[in-house]
């Protein structure tokens, strides 16, 4: 197995299952309405739904520095505010989610392993780190998500 694929695949765990470390992204998600999404639990704190949107954008955003496009912070804002908190709005919000992660599996995919080293996106950060900095992200906010659902 080659590196990428090996990133491939923890990114692949992190967001769909079969982790070690417990819950994947997408797991802790399963059964939360739209409704638990949009509550605020703790003052000052993100919902759900800020978090599930928050991780949507910066895939993409990793997304767009693979692609060579210098992207500063996600054009909806680090974390985007959810103004409609309807189940359509929420059902299309996690569809986002697994449109940008796909569609992130399928960069990685065709990735070179040469250019796991170079500057990603005109960053000093190379792809090796935002790919391994996205599984951490996954992860990080999946911890996060399953603590709101507790509440």
């Amino acid at each position: 197995m080659t590196e990428t694929e090996r990133i491939y695949d923890q990114i692949k765990r992190a967001y769909s299952g079969e982790a070690w470390h417990g819950p994947s992204f997408r797991e802790v998600l399963i059964g939360v309405t739209a409704a638990q999404a949009a509550a605020r639990p703790i003052r000052n704190g993100h919902s759900i739904w800020e978090i599930v949107s928050h991780v949507s954008a910066w895939t993409e955003v990793v997304r767009q520095r693979m692609q060579g496009r210098p992207t500063g912070q996600p054009d909806e804002g680090d974390f985007p505010e959810t103004t409609d908190t309807g189940e359509a709005a929420w059902k299309k919000t996690l569809a986002a989610l697994e449109t940008s992660h796909e569609a992130l599996l399928r960069d990685v995919a065709t990735l070179d392993e040469s250019r796991l080293e170079e500057p990603c996106g005109g960053r000093p950060i190379s792809y090796y780190i935002h790919l391994h900095g996205t599984v951490h992200h996954y992860i990080y906010h999946a911890g996060q998500i399953a603590l709101l659902k507790k509440l």
